[in-house]
């Protein structure tokens, strides 16, 4: 019941406003939505922010995306605790676009309404054998041992086999690499997932292949990842020699791209640095470039399990602009393992009444304000209704360029405020988060406020306390709201 009192408070508390203040419901509080928060409550003064999220914990993918052995990331949660804190803003966990509440129905209650819910799906391969048991997601992998708890229950089988693909070569394939990879003491001091830390202190993974459809000038990931999977104690690493070489195409992307040199500089370094060959027992990272996956192989042993990627070897293509695709070749090998993690691209999800472009997974926007159809061409503008992070540029950059994101969008939203453009909206009052908290209410939607929250927060850090970590986190829905709900 001390949820639904916390929200009882709330709601008195700011039903005594009698002035007419900008309303802004923000949806999604990830860093692209406590960014927008941020600006607003500072660009705008007297207006009111609340943050709606559908899990109870705030902070998106900093709490279930930043790996656990990267505390010093993390540290932006102090920064969004302050925003959530503030006397103007709220945050109500536990309430689903569409299912709690309709965009359609948040439109009517505010005036300007946010949607920063970043991509919580996946880009598929769209190959044979996609389906078969032991291909995941490497975002659901990542959410796993972060504890997310919709990701509580994938149980990979890291027992049954010795030999990991992973599929891609940006930062998440290198925070899953590590992950399976690192030494579980090291592990076992961070807020890893209990669950998943017990999974890997059993895992039978000693070999892990990185399957890039490029070479190493054009690998994705920053150098600042790729120096700390080279890192790893006692790891062997391999990489082809004749994948090193460069032609006066990759001279030329490297000439333009400081990072790209860099990488291809690490690159090579690491493969010239350690023995030819592994020695016993030792722990292998594989890096295996210009492969495409063309299907997966199902076992002959395990009907409907994985036993491997059928891979086609690739070359490269220019394409102008000093830039190069993968093209295959047309000649083919296998790689044998037992599980496969995809990373290819997290996706974002379309809800009912909003705009949406399929094939890009974005909002389809200008510059944060929401376009009424996908044609690409600025014709018409949906009022009050604006986009943020991921939803709007689609799943790229660090916490940091959703801060720039959120400028963006805010600035649109001044701007059309200072315009008249929001006039039809803002002219009159609206309900906001009395009128929120009213529907909730009647819906039985348990929300779990910002209070409810910390109470979760104590808890997961009592709790870490007993085992020298930061934190233990709880990792079902139950538990969650159990400690939400308790005073």
């Amino acid at each position: 019941m001390a949820i639904f009192r916390a929200r009882r408070v709330l709601w008195r508390s700011f039903s005594t406003i009698s002035s007419h203040p900008l309303r802004v419901c923000i949806v999604g509080s990830g860093p692209a939505g406590f960014y927008t928060a941020e600006k607003i409550l500072k660009t705008h003064q007297g207006s009111q922010v609340d943050i709606i999220d559908r899990l109870p914990t705030p902070y998106g993918l900093v709490r279930s995306g930043v790996a656990p052995d990267h505390p010093e990331t993390k540290n932006v949660i102090n920064q969004f605790s302050r925003v959530a804190q503030n006397g103007r803003c709220s945050f109500f966990g536990n309430v689903a676009l569409g299912s709690s509440i309709s965009l359609v129905e948040l439109r009517e209650l505010y005036h300007v309404v946010v949607l920063a819910y970043g991509a919580e799906s996946d880009r598929v391969v769209g190959i044979p054998g996609e389906d078969l048991k032991g291909v995941h997601s490497a975002r659901e992998f990542v959410w796993w041992y972060n504890g997310h708890p919709d990701g509580r229950n994938l149980d990979p089988d890291l027992k049954n086999t010795d030999t990991a693909v992973i599929l891609g070569q940006g930062n998440v394939a290198l925070d899953v690499a590590r992950i399976l990879l690192r030494p579980t003491s090291e592990l076992a001091i961070t807020d890893i997932a209990s669950h998943a830390l017990t999974a890997l202190e059993q895992s039978s993974i000693r070999k892990v292949y990185l399957v890039g459809r490029r070479g190493p000038v054009q690998a994705a990931c920053t150098a600042k990842e790729l120096r700390e999977v080279l890192g790893i104690k006692d790891l062997y690493i391999h990489i082809k020699e004749t994948d090193l070489k460069i032609t006066p195409a990759d001279e030329e992307e490297m000439k333009n791209s400081r990072i790209h040199r860099r990488i291809y500089e690490l690159l090579s370094k690491a493969a010239t640095a350690g023995p030819s060959q592994p020695s016993s027992g030792q722990r292998e990272l594989h890096f295996v470039f210009f492969r495409q996956p063309d299907r997966f192989l199902e076992s002959y042993d395990k009907k409907g399990y994985v036993s491997g990627v059928h891979l086609e070897k690739t070359g490269l293509k220019g394409i102008g602009s000093g830039k190069q695709i993968a093209i295959g070749t047309g000649q083919f090998e296998n790689l044998s393992c037992g599980i496969v993690l995809k990373s290819i691209g997290y996706k974002s999800v379309p809800v009912d009444d909003l705009p949406f472009d399929n094939q890009k997974g974005v909002v389809p926007n200008v510059k944060g304000r929401v376009l009424s159809d996908n044609s690409g061409y600025p014709t018409s503008f949906e009022n009050g209704l604006y986009v943020c992070g991921w939803l709007k540029r689609g799943p790229t950059g660090i916490i940091a360029t959703n801060l720039y994101c959120a400028e963006e969008t805010v600035a649109s939203l001044s701007e059309d405020l200072e315009l008249g453009v929001l006039a039809s909206t803002t002219r009159l009052p609206k309900l906001g988060r009395d009128g929120l908290l009213q529907i909730l209410d009647n819906r039985n939607v348990r929300v779990v406020p910002f209070s409810a929250w910390e109470r979760i927060d104590k808890e997961e850090k009592r709790l870490g306390s007993l085992r020298n970590k930061p934190r233990e986190k709880l990792t079902s829905w139950e538990e969650l709201l159990k400690v939400a709900g308790s005073e």
